[in-house]
């Protein structure tokens, strides 16, 4: 009797030892063909086939026009009281078509490209989807280039590249000086909100209230898969933003991609609330189309993960519940930390939630660990963090973690249809995809396009990896940064950027919003570090601080400090892994600089090139008093 009594709180012990379950979610099986070559190459693929998908985009609001014709696409807010505004699928595709009409009438040659300046909006999706249907290339730009530059250069290289023969402002008072930059003869301004002053402009509302005739039906039908849907940008890190083709095809084969890995069980139709620039392809490509494709609903949020801009996504929050929600991890911890305080924000965000996903940067563990302890606390079950990885050149994910992983930091392995290229270099891979979402090219520079894949057409996306384990590759790949990043201490050490970046940023979580890591030809690494300041006025209570007071402040130094002194402690002896100095930083990432690109992303070279005086101080003899010295 005793032992049976033993037995029984033995597995007692360990049923209350088992973290509780995720939420149901219905992966693909990870069923993972592998090749390996006699050069150490290593090439791995799916075993399922990709199943079928759309001819084009727009296909998807037609059929969900017909099917659901009042069930809600998209929804913002608009207007002085601030109130959702939302509009139907029939409606948006009575509107669409009139669109289509008019740009139709325009008489426009064949190709012709229609540029969007703004940002997310129900008149810029229904732009985009008339393009489509026009059969005229649309090309999102990213506002940052019109509204946050002082030179417009980018703006006017991009213009000069793709010749808009239309333009679509929201409104045209707010972007006047970016257009009067640029050359517009002979090119239709369209406006949603107010015209510029001074410069012809057609109102949206006309535009589509065009009369439709039987030549929009015609040119749908003359839609190709091959047919360019979209010019997206790439983010200019290296140079100047390419302009990606991305093909009818391209799109909706990804959409397949990423429904055949994953789906949520039948019980709730489709929502989202999401912030991520369209002009970005995982915005306006892996969120908007995979969103219209499933004929659900989005909420466009007007908030940010920034100072000041948040409260607007809590307030979206509280009134709707998404069934999936995607952020970086900036805006992860700014939602985990109001969460935290507010039981009824908690109820609201994971009430119909079926997956959570980051990307940008790599998420920290203890962030991780907070939005889990909440998820568990409001439904008794956890919710899966899942990740995506590619490009814009790839529609734009490849592949994914389609399983109930708690790790975090991995891209996952190829969906369906994708065939993921590994080239030996030092301890990890360079990366190369093929597949049916790769881009045939660069518009207007065949030159790249050449340049930008190997003898056996996989697109070399200059990323790296490693396996989780050598010896099962189903475990999934670790992203292991840039290659072109990486640099050698005077130890002769390599220095693996991407990955030493991302692990310290986490280290010292939540001060640090993103770093510069230096220290090539240098006998150590340091990193020149810009505080997150929303997470730091968290830390201080102080909601007013600004840069110049947190950077000095003793409880932000110490907990860079104590963050990246534990990662050093964990590195053991490894030189290239061990951080020796920090300098803080006020001045925040310059985009006419070339350190930050429009989708937010730091450009290392120019970064540390531009700050070269920091540089010095972070290695100078004697360091001064703001440099802050590591164990």
């Amino acid at each position: 009797m005793t032992g049976d009594m033993n037995d029984h709180m033995n597995d007692k012990q360990s049923a209350a030892a088992q973290p509780p379950a995720f939420r149901k979610m219905d992966w693909l099986a990870r069923d993972i063909a592998v090749e390996r070559r006699t050069d150490g190459v290593i090439v791995l693929k799916s075993r399922f086939a990709l199943q079928a998908y759309e001819k084009h985009i727009p296909a998807s609001l037609a059929k969900w026009a017909r099917e659901r014709p009042d069930h809600t696409w998209l929804a913002q807010r608009k207007g002085a009281d601030r109130q959702w505004h939302k509009l139907s699928y029939s409606a948006a595709m009575h509107q669409v078509d009139g669109l289509t009409q008019g740009l139709l009438d325009l008489g426009l040659a064949p190709g012709s490209v229609v540029a969007i300046l703004s940002g997310n909006s129900i008149e810029h999706a229904l732009m985009t989807q008339a393009a489509m249907q026009a059969r005229l290339p649309v090309a999102p730009i990213s506002p940052a280039y019109s509204l946050m530059s002082q030179d417009h250069a980018k703006l006017k290289y991009l213009f000069g590249l793709v010749k808009p023969a239309v333009v679509l402002v929201q409104d045209g008072v707010m972007f006047e000086r970016a257009l009067r930059a640029l050359g517009l003869d002979g090119v239709t301004l369209v406006h949603v909100e107010r015209p510029a002053d001074g410069l012809p402009s057609m109102a949206f509302a006309d535009l589509a209230a065009t009369k439709v005739t039987p030549d929009v039906a015609a040119s749908i039908d003359a839609i190709t898969p091959d047919t360019t849907g979209k010019l997206l940008f790439t983010s200019g890190s290296t140079g100047m933003p390419k302009a990606v083709i991305n093909t009818q095809r391209m799109m909706c084969a990804n959409v397949a991609m990423g429904s055949q890995v994953r789906r949520q069980p039948a019980g709730h139709e489709a929502v989202y609330l999401d912030w991520m620039p369209w002009n970005h392809t995982m915005g306006g490509n892996a969120l908007f189309n995979a969103m219209l494709t499933d004929g659900g609903t989005l909420y466009i949020d007007d908030g940010r993960p920034t100072p000041g801009l948040f409260d607007e996504t809590l307030r979206n929050l509280r009134e709707v519940s998404p069934t999936y929600y995607a952020n970086v991890p900036a805006g992860y911890a700014a939602l985990a930390a109001a969460m935290e305080k507010d039981e009824a924000l908690c109820q609201s965000f994971f009430k119909n939630l079926g997956l959570m996903a980051y990307g940008g940067a790599r998420l920290p563990d203890d962030l991780y660990e907070r939005m889990q302890a909440l998820a568990v606390k409001t439904t008794g079950e956890r919710v899966v963090f899942y990740t995506g990885w590619g490009s814009t050149e790839t529609a734009p994910t490849s592949t994914g973690t389609y399983w109930n992983t708690e790790r975090v930091g991995l891209i996952g392995l190829p969906f369906p249809g994708v065939e993921l290229k590994m080239v030996p270099a030092g301890p990890k891979y360079e990366l190369r995809l093929r597949g049916v979402n790769v881009t045939p090219g660069y518009f207007g520079r065949p030159d790249l396009t050449q340049a930008a894949f190997d003898d056996e057409g996989f697109y070399c996306i200059g990323d790296a990896g490693t396996f989780v384990d050598p010896a099962d590759p189903s475990q999934g790949l670790n992203f292991a940064g840039r290659v072109a990043e990486e640099f050698k201490l005077t130890t002769g050490t390599f220095v693996h950027v991407g990955e030493l970046r991302t692990d310290a940023i986490a280290a010292a979580t939540p001060v640090l919003l993103d770093a510069l890591v230096a220290g090539q030809d240098r006998p150590f690494v340091g990193l020149l570090a810009w505080p997150n300041l929303q997470a730091c006025r968290q830390l201080l209570d102080d909601p007013d601080a600004t840069f110049d007071q947190v950077v000095k402040h003793p409880a932000v130094r110490d907990c860079v400090k104590a963050g990246l002194q534990a990662h050093n402690a964990a590195a053991g002896g490894a030189s290239s892994r061990r951080i020796a100095r920090v300098l803080l930083m006020t001045e925040p990432p310059s985009i006419d600089g070339n350190e930050l690109t429009d989708k937010g992303y730091i450009n290392q070279r120019a970064g540390l090139d531009r700050r070269s005086a920091l540089v010095e101080r972070l290695y100078a003899e004697a360091p001064d008093d703001e440099v802050i010295v590591l164990r």
